[in-house]
């Protein structure tokens, strides 16, 4: 019963969350060695970029987001404390089946940028510490960080938002909208494109949203965590991440 399910991501997932999620995420510039801040601490500045889900994306390598950030007309930082990304593993167990694994954090950061008219803009990102994921099982977490996500080397999962898709026009406050998030996404040291599916609500000065994304380990050089009781995993994993972001100033 070892085995991943990130987002963002994350996913990442996480990966969110994301969130980016409904609009484009997170936090200001950083490198995938960097060290976010624990859940519960205000969004600082990020690192990496993440997924792996089949579309062409465009590259969101030229992002620069501090940048990004001082020119947004508006930008929302995600509050960990009130966020989450989580994976969601397939796993076939001896003398048990098939079941599914599960992995939350709350140590996820990031910023969405918005423009004059309310539209979400690119160069969004977020951050997740896989270092922080907890599942139902102590000895598979272990597992994941020391083996299958080696997440003393690679800590952090992060997603970039280089365009965004099926989005008609600004957010509306109060109104939910549905929209895909196109960009990349840093896991294991290894960037690809990827998307998520995205669901977002503007109330005010707050953001919230979820966003799932799926991918499969091979893509980013992750080994199938089969140990101990664990006959098999899917290779696709799905993220998520829920968002809940604040207007800054």
């Amino acid at each position: 019963m070892y085995r991943i399910r990130f987002f963002l991501a994350g996913f990442a997932a996480i990966a969110l969350l994301a969130f980016s999620i409904g609009v484009a995420l997170l936090t200001s510039a950083a490198a995938q060695d960097a060290t976010p801040p624990a859940a519960g601490t205000p969004a600082g500045t990020p690192a990496g970029t993440p997924t792996a889900t089949p579309a062409a994306a465009p590259s969101a390598a030229s992002c620069d987001t501090e940048a990004a950030i001082a020119a947004a007309p508006s930008s929302y930082a995600i509050v960990s404390e009130e966020s989450a990304a989580r994976y969601r593993a397939q796993e076939e167990l001896a003398s048990i089946g098939a079941a599914e694994a599960v992995g939350e954090t709350q140590a996820i950061i990031g910023t969405i940028l918005l423009g004059e008219d309310g539209t979400p803009l690119v160069c969004s990102r977020f951050d997740v510490d896989l270092r922080t994921l907890q599942s139902d099982e102590a000895r598979r977490d272990n597992y994941l960080y020391n083996n299958t996500l080696q997440t003393e080397t690679f800590p952090l999962a992060t997603f970039v938002v280089a365009s965004i898709e099926g989005l008609n026009g600004p957010l509306t406050d109060g109104q939910t909208v549905t929209m895909q998030l196109l960009g990349d996404m840093t896991l294991h040291g290894v960037t690809r494109p990827a998307t998520w599916d995205a669901e977002v609500t503007l109330n005010g000065d707050t953001l919230t949203g979820t966003a799932s994304t799926t991918f499969l380990m091979a893509d980013y050089e992750i080994e199938e965590p089969v140990v101990g009781p664990v006959a098999s995993v899917d290779q696709e994993i799905r993220l998520e991440v829920d968002i809940s972001a604040r207007r800054n100033g």
